[in-house]
């Protein structure tokens, strides 16, 4: 990003921070205490009739006696859940004044101002950590969150992506230095486009030798590398080592098979980003490869990527991971994902709900920070008003919001702070 943009977007995230930060909570220096009546702890066990306790924005004990002149909420009658982790969203992405996505041309002020307001709504919807694939603006986003308190989930950047252009450009030597440039301007992983755009056929954009080297080089850097991937590029990327699939339509079972054999993780999307696309057709219509044939392909696809997902849970050990690739509308619904995953492909809710915490957690790397409800974790907790378990539309009912020990929501009727 240019040097003389910066001044301005501190500026903008700034005056964001200071209109949203007056009544939330800091954390304390004294012990919170959760008191809960059903916990999930983030790997698929169920606890009951228990306390959390939390101090320095981290938990330190689950269950025992409640200390005493501790500041409680009391969240009995509600699921308690870890925060969930959406590993595929788009922050700045948005509709301008016109009610039109907007595109590169508007002020970047505004586009980060934009991002800031979708990270918020995500944040409010239960996400507390989120995995964003490819914007420079989310450096200014994500170091205005971490440093200034802004409100909105933890934000683990690409940047910008790298890409292929099908036309065997950038040899292995040049892509390894896009690499390195990257690690530079501070990127926490890797975004690749390896395919097109479903909306263009998906083909390869990338060769086995690129793919190896890009990811090669990541890995030596200590980044991971998430890979925008159709059909045959699937195997590729696999094979070439790199850390997650996203998309993945056209992979065979044998290429599932391909993936869970090498560890890796797989993130298919059943239904949110191309619904969401089709109900907001008269916002996209017309911009770039938006066209009516591109909707076309769009509607024609859904139950292929549907029917994809439903194989996908059915490979025995495949790391299938929460991302719904949250673009312009879907902020905030990033929940709505997981009923097409129970509801639409038969996933059983438990393992969705592990799919965005403790797995995805372990996919970006941060699990021994985020993802599970255990002492040394940081204390990114949500709570429901019902079960999920029971009737998966309870996902949509957040009511209590707290990350890294703060609480940013709080709509739950037995706060007794």
């Amino acid at each position: 990003m240019p040097t003389r943009l910066r001044p301005r977007l501190t500026v903008a995230l700034t005056v964001f921070v200071l209109l949203f930060m007056s009544g939330f909570a800091t954390a304390q220096d004294r012990p919170i205490v959760l008191k809960a009546s059903t916990v999930f702890d983030g790997k698929g066990k169920v606890l009951h009739n228990t306390i959390i306790v939390i101090q320095g924005g981290k938990i330190t004990r689950v269950g025992g006696a409640a200390p005493q002149g501790t500041i409680t909420y009391d969240l009995t009658g509600l699921t308690v859940s870890p925060g969930w982790i959406d590993a595929h969203v788009h922050p700045t992405w948005h509709f301008d004044a016109d009610d039109r996505l907007a595109g590169e041309n508007e002020p970047k002020e505004q586009t980060v101002l934009a991002g800031a307001a979708n990270s918020w709504k995500m944040l409010a919807a239960g996400f507390t950590t989120v995995q964003s694939l490819g914007s420079p603006l989310d450096k200014d986003l994500r170091d205005a969150i971490d440093r200034f308190g802004l409100p909105g989930p933890r934000i683990l950047t690409s940047l910008d992506p790298i890409f292929g252009r099908g036309d065997a450009t950038g040899t292995p030597d040049e892509l390894r230095a896009v690499v390195q440039q990257h690690v530079k301007n501070g990127a926490d992983v890797i975004k690749i486009f390896a395919s097109g755009s479903i909306r263009e056929g998906g083909k390869p954009t990338l060769s086995q030798d690129q793919l190896n080297a890009i990811c090669g080089e990541a890995k030596n850097a200590g980044l991971r590398t998430v890979v925008h991937a159709y059909g045959p590029s699937v195997r590729m990327a696999s094979l070439a080592g790199c850390t997650e699939l996203e998309h993945g339509l056209y992979a065979t079972d044998d290429d599932l098979r391909f993936l869970a054999e090498h560890g890796t993780y797989f993130d298919p999307q059943a239904g949110l980003v191309l619904q969401n696309y089709l109900d907001n057709k008269p916002h996209y219509l017309g911009i770039g490869n938006y066209t009516e044939a591109a909707f076309a392909t769009m509607t024609r696809v859904l139950p292929e990527f549907q029917d994809l997902f439903r194989h996908a849970i059915a490979t025995r050990g495949l790391k299938v991971i929460f991302g719904t690739d949250a673009v312009a509308g879907a902020h905030g619904r990033n929940a709505e994902e997981f009923l097409y995953r129970v509801q639409t492909c038969g996933q059983d809710p438990m393992a969705a709900l592990v799919s965005a915490n403790s797995l995805a957690a372990e996919a970006l790397g941060i699990q021994n920070r985020v993802g599970s409800i255990a002492p040394g974790l940081e204390a990114d907790i949500i709570a429901l008003d019902g079960d999920p378990l029971k009737d998966i539309t309870a996902v949509r009912h957040v009511v209590f919001v707290m990350k890294g020990g703060k609480v940013f929501v709080n709509q739950a009727a037995g706060q007794t702070k």
